[in-house]
């Protein structure tokens, strides 16, 4: 496997360097989707040259990748080990095989909360529909005021008993909402429930440690703040969890000793193996070789430089472009609470300003963004640099009259 071309600049903060054809004059849509940089893209040519020059053999070569990648992961989250995590196709692959998989009983409840994104709602609501269960909505906006009450909702539900899983996003996409998993996870160990966390807007730019948290099981795509591309992520299944998880996504890699009977001659090919008891039973066929060989260098990235010095880097840009926003008439829904702070700034405009034609016209200066459920949103990362916040307060200036 070839590494990253020497002449290529290393990651520094507020350097665009590594983005050298990016077309956004200020790229602030990582909640949404990164941009390769420079080394990703070079990990994907490489890996492409190493299946061009040694065909099957590739898979090998990139096998012991993957080992490397479940390390890195472990670390990047505060796993206890490399056996915890699987390898996905992203976030909804992992949520869907925990939902899928959970050993539920009929008249199980699940709870859900009102707010967050389709990914982390969808799957649960099948699989109370498949298995009988009693889902129960709680909403996100208890918990934005800091004050005890969303802490309270949850454990009031809990009270009430046969509350078998909690499902919960680390960070709100709409408002970047940090939710106190520390807590949450505390709260579901106190009532006999389990912790299910969508981190996809978290890992990358919001520190998470699932020992610390509680957490059973938590899924990522490799695409938002850990800045790799579509299609690849990972699931952790806390060790111990995955024994009693049943197998209904497992396939022919599923099996200990999956392609023994393709490498170790006559008399291997059975259809009698155990399923794997370790997380990595949901990698059910062929491997993203393409995709985790560029979340690899994705995490690696986050890795050197720090996910507690990428998440300080952005809240001083998002204090600042805060700051110009509200000055215009806009209202934040950033909470003023450190702890409970992501990489992500929203606001609503000014009354009687439309957000959608905002969007689009910061778009046409060249500010990329986004625009959850009418919410303007701002995800900067470790590249942005504050220089680029009189930009786009010179582009909002601009576009507001016509709004």
């Amino acid at each position: 496997m070839t590494s990253a071309p020497t002449e290529l600049p290393p990651p520094r903060f507020g350097d665009r360097s590594l983005f050298p054809d990016l077309e956004a004059r200020a790229y602030l849509n990582h909640a949404a989707i990164s941009p390769p940089s420079a080394i990703i893209r070079q990990t994907l040519v490489d890996c492409v040259d190493v299946y061009g020059r040694r065909g099957v053999e590739g898979f090998f070569v990139y096998g012991e990748q993957r080992e490397q990648l479940r390390l890195d992961i472990a670390a990047l989250i505060g796993a206890a080990s490399g056996a915890e995590i699987a390898l996905t196709s992203g976030t909804s692959a992992g949520v869907m095989s925990i939902a899928l998989c959970f050993p539920w009983s009929a008249g199980d409840r699940v709870v859900l909360f009102d707010g967050e994104f389709p990914a982390n709602i969808t799957p649960w609501q099948r699989a109370a529909e498949l298995f009988d269960l009693r889902p129960e909505m709680l909403s996100v906006s208890d918990f934005h005021g800091g004050d005890g009450r969303g802490l309270q909702r949850l454990e009031e539900a809990l009270k009430r008993g046969g509350v078998r899983l909690v499902a919960v996003s680390a960070v709100q996409f709409q408002t970047g909402l940090r939710m106190p998993l520390g807590a949450i996870g505390s709260l579901c160990r106190r009532y006999g429930a389990e912790l299910f966390v969508d981190a996809i807007q978290a890992c990358g730019t919001t520190p998470v440690d699932v020992e610390a948290s509680s957490v059973d099981y938590l899924a990522c795509g490799g695409h938002k703040h850990l800045m790799a591309v579509e299609g690849a992520g990972f699931l952790y299944v806390r060790q111990g969890r995955a024994a009693a998880l049943r197998p209904h996504v497992a396939g022919w890699l599923s099996h200990e000793e999956p392609i023994d009977f393709l490498v170790r001659g006559p008399g291997h090919l059975r259809y009698d193996r155990p399923i794997r008891r370790r997380a990595d039973l949901v990698e059910a066929g062929g491997y993203n070789a393409l995709g985790h060989a560029a979340l690899g260098a994705g995490v690696k990235i986050i890795l050197g430089l720090g996910v507690e010095a990428i998440h300080a880097h952005a809240d001083r840009y998002n204090d600042r472009l805060e700051a110009g926003l509200v000055a215009r008439g806009f209202t934040s829904l950033r909470t003023p609470r450190a702890e409970g702070r992501s990489a992500i700034l929203s606001v609503r405009p000014p009354e009687g300003r439309d957000s959608v034609e905002l969007q689009a016209r910061l778009g046409a200066a060249g500010i990329a963004a986004s625009l959850p459920d009418g919410n303007n949103r701002f995800a900067p990362h470790w590249p942005n640099d504050q220089a680029e916040i009189d930009l786009i307060l010179g582009a909002v200036d601009e576009a507001l009259p016509s709004c």
